[in-house]
């Protein structure tokens, strides 16, 4: 039998050039189309028009005194201003460093220092945050020496901020030739974004990733959903990820297509409104976002008649969730993706013409330009079928992370190789299961137990929305399963009733021992269920 090593089709060649150069294109090649719809914001702007306010932002951005190279963060919502901040630094050579939303203030201090960062936009103050309270306390602590300018969104409300429309006022149309000749200077092998890792199993790390990195990623995620003009993105899920700034900002961009945000962060019924109204063709989430959406109280009177494909990526998808979205969203080319930050992101991808099994049970064959193995826990390439860790190499593994030698020679091999800590399968076709994560992965008296398989089993209850299985420490067993549930509206479930139904289907080591209802997940702003919390907490339940 074959070996689990398979590489991506290589016989178109890779985009050569840079975010600012893909933008002007666009805007020669769609002036007048629509490149971005901001509902909350009730702002549309065609490509030309976004081409215009990204160059004067950074002609702006320039004129503060910031020069090519230097780092620029970007701490906001879903907006029309992440957008243009995005292009715009990239066409002055300034490297955009994503920072999340729900950061506090110490870890926006540790984000800015980490990467020298010279400038921040932000948000003002939402509900949840006030930003610019946290920005300008840690200017005035004087905690994170690189940082001396700070750009506001919105109306200005205090003193020591530049407003964001004032940046863009200070950029002339005259000044154009500036950043012409910084453009001709830059390559598509220079550093131009970074982003941090969730930071679970440590300090966040600043994954630092190219022109060619991300451009490539978002051209091959387009032309597997057979993006073209015409179509119409919604992106609910949150730009400072890969999934919205690349797969979304940079995709639409490359492919004539309109990005269109539906709220500053993810609402279910914003999105369904959103994507009636606009009849928009595609939808990216996460799977949390697809059940919300599919569980909520509007769908059934939202048309969505004209969606076609989109992504869901992520975390797993539950095989039952997968089918509903093709039949019930009308997604019948929807797309399953897989990938990590560090490779741009994505690696394996399923194709609209994928058999339905492989596309509802598997994140479908390799991406073009890249390559992956499976591996033992010596290093070791095993064969097809078999479990074992996934490696990645090719245009699309970043530079590394910045300033941390250490980290990236823990992540990056001598030969190139990524290693993303995700346990995978690939079958004889080439196409990759993950069944979860090597650090998720436990060990129950010598069982190795992977919570994914539990989990997609639980799903096939009709009373269960969702279900997270995670290990748990035991005396007798060194660890034993425990599982957060949540019920879908009106359904009632017992621990017992848990335990019945897994009884006789599964193996009785895989039982949960330890079950809890919940009625939601800790997530991230991306969406992903934070285990981690979730087993700090149940641990201490069971210590009570």
């Amino acid at each position: 039998m074959s070996l689990s090593h398979v590489t991506g089709p290589t016989d178109a060649p890779l985009y050569e050039g840079t975010i600012g150069g893909a933008l002007h294109r666009a805007a020669r090649r769609w002036p007048n189309a629509d490149a971005l719809v901001s509902h909350h914001q009730d702002l549309r702007l065609s490509f030309t028009q976004l081409l215009e306010r990204s160059q004067n932002l950074g002609l702006g951005l320039l004129a503060l005194g910031l020069e090519p190279g230097d780092r620029v963060g970007i701490w906001a919502t879903n907006c029309a201003e992440w957008t243009i901040t995005q292009f715009g630094t990239a066409l002055a050579g300034l490297v955009l460093v994503n920072i999340n939303p729900d950061y506090r203030p110490r870890e926006l201090e540790y984000a800015l220092d980490k990467v020298g960062c010279k400038a921040l936009v932000l948000a003002n103050k939402t509900e949840h945050a006030d930003y610019a309270g946290m920005a300008k306390a840690l200017t005035e602590s004087g905690k994170v020496a690189s940082l001396k300018t700070l750009i506001q969104i919105g109306e200005m409300e205090q003193p020591g901020f530049y407003g964001f429309d004032q940046v863009l006022q200070n950029g002339r149309a005259e000044d154009h030739k500036r950043l012409e000749k910084i453009q001709e200077s830059l390559s598509a092998d220079d550093p131009i974004n970074i982003q941090f890792t969730s930071g679970t199993t440590g300090a966040p790390k600043g994954a630092t990733l190219t022109h060619k990195n991300i451009l490539n990623n978002a051209l091959f995620t387009g032309q597997a959903q057979n993006f073209g003009p015409g179509d119409k993105l919604c992106i609910p899920v949150p730009l400072y990820h890969c999934f919205g700034m690349v797969m979304g900002s940079l995709a639409c961009c490359l492919h004539g297509v309109t990005a269109i945000y539906a709220s500053a962060k993810f609402d279910a019924g914003e999105v369904l409104k959103t994507l009636a109204r606009e009849k928009c063709t595609a939808v990216y989430g996460v799977p949390t976002m697809f059940i919300a959406m599919l569980d909520h109280p509007d769908f059934k009177s939202r048309d969505l008649t004209s969606l076609r494909t989109g992504v869901m990526a992520g975390s797993p998808c539950p095989i039952e969730v997968m089918k509903r979205v093709i039949s019930d969203m009308n997604m019948g080319e929807v797309t399953i993706g897989y990938g990590m930050t560090e490779t741009s992101p994505i690696s394996f991808q399923t194709a609209k013409d994928d058999p339905l099994e492989k596309r509802v049970s598997t994140v479908g064959r390799v991406h073009p330009h890249v390559e992956v193995k499976i591996v033992n826990e010596q290093g070791g390439t095993i064969k097809r079928g078999v479990k074992g860790e996934l490696c990645t190499r090719g245009y699309s593994v970043m530079r590394g992370y910045w300033n941390d030698e250490e980290k990236t020679g823990e992540a990056i091999d001598v030969d190139g190789w990524m290693h993303t800590g995700d346990l995978a399968v690939i079958d004889a076709d080439g196409y990759c299961d993950i069944v979860g994560r090597v650090k998720d992965m436990l060990i129950r008296g010598g069982e190795n137990i992977f919570p994914r398989e539990i989990e997609d089993f639980l799903f096939t209850h009709p009373d269960i929305a969702e279900a997270q299985v995670f290990g748990v420490p035991d005396e007798k067993y060194g660890e034993e399963v425990c599982a957060w549930i949540r019920l879908k509206p009106g359904a009632k479930l017992t621990d017992a009733g848990v335990k019945d139904f897994c009884k006789g289907e599964i193996a009785h080591f895989k039982i949960p021992r330890h079950i809890r209802f919940v009625d939601a997940f800790p997530l991230t702003v991306t969406g992903k269920v934070k285990k981690n919390v979730m087993r700090k907490e149940m641990v201490q339940i069971l210590e009570a």
